[in-house]
């Protein structure tokens, strides 16, 4: 064999064993993102970095203590536990915080890695205040749900269906129903919109959806963690999703759902979201086809705009139940 073509063959081979190498990598890489996206438990390296993952980098000391007091006293609360089984056979957890005279009920569905009573604690008085019922989901894959994964949506479209069946058996379907959501939460309920959904469903409040999967996971790995995101690893990352939850992370999007939407919608968002960008509500918001209102709230970080100006969050709400109770 000539020397020329002996070197030619080695150096195929060693490219070939560098992209074998390289796509061992990036597998084994995107595997352990997609774990700490959808698994129930988070990799114990990363419970002390999730400030890396949300892009969280200020003082959040006064905002962490009023979600700290407004979860410990919504915990306390005269809720009743409830439960029921999902489309698929997974046990659902919620918490039904009923009143004397009611005007309409909240569907209520918390984010990501989070749990009901942190991320409406603080809204929980409003709600009171101004006669609503509420039904505080748990997530599937989180707190007391039953589940493996979080679906960032896809799964927990259907089981704010759910729900929303077991309010209307609750109180006979008579009442105003609202969708409202925090992150995860806001992308589950805008997901929902893309079903036919009840008629007493009047509106859905979404705050600082994202709009799939697939947009969510490359800015944080890209933005947050500084991570190539590149197509392959988007592949496999949407493989990956599809072996545990039955469904790829770019099969469905907030942004289909708004398409089909004939729900009014109010889009709320914080100007200075670093984990779930505002572009991405204003995608969602000029997708959406049914009636719709934008509340961008100026300074606001990821899940702070009722905290960062409670006065405007609270006026445009009242003004959406009011146009569609």
């Amino acid at each position: 064999m000539k020397k020329r073509t002996r070197n030619l063959i080695i150096g195929a081979g060693l490219t070939a064993v560098g992209i074998g190498t390289a796509t061992a990598i990036s597998y084994n890489l995107t595997k352990k993102l997609i774990k700490i996206a959808m698994d129930r438990e988070l990799p114990e390296a990363m419970v002390k970095k999730r400030e890396k993952l949300t892009g969280a980098n200020g003082d959040y000391s006064e905002f962490n203590t009023a979600l700290e007091q407004g979860a410990k006293k919504l915990a306390n609360s005269n809720c009743e536990q409830i439960s029921i089984n999902s489309h698929d056979g997974i046990k659902l957890a919620g918490h039904w915080h009923g009143c004397e005279h009611p005007k309409r009920v909240i569907v209520a569905m918390h984010g990501w890695r989070s749990d009901w009573c942190r991320d409406f604690g603080t809204i929980a008085d409003f709600w009171r205040d101004n006669d609503c019922c509420v039904l505080y989901a748990e997530q599937r894959g989180q707190g007391n749900s039953g589940g493996d994964y979080m679906g960032f949506g896809l799964m927990e479209r259907y089981d704010c269906l759910d729900w929303i069946n077991w309010v209307n058996t609750k109180t006979g379907g008579e009442l105003p129903v609202y969708l409202c959501g925090v992150s995860m939460g806001a992308t589950t309920i805008l997901m929902s919109a893309g079903f036919n959904l009840p008629e007493n469903v009047k509106g859905i409040i979404a705050d600082c959806g994202f709009t799939s999967p697939h947009a969510i996971w490359k800015h944080v790995v890209e933005r947050n963690l500084h991570i190539p995101y590149d197509g392959i690893r988007g592949a496999i990352a949407s493989d990956m999703c599809k072996k545990k939850i039955s469904i790829g992370a770019k099969d469905y999007s907030a942004t289909e759902a708004m398409k089909e939407c004939k729900v009014p919608v109010l889009f709320i968002h914080g100007s200075d979201d670093k984990f779930v960008p505002v572009e991405m509500t204003y995608e969602n918001y000029k997708a959406c086809s049914a009636p719709k209102r934008l509340l961008i709230v100026p300074g606001a970080e990821h899940g702070m705009s009722y905290f960062t100006d409670k006065a405007t969050y609270e006026e445009t709400v009242l003004k959406f139940w009011k146009n569609y109770d």
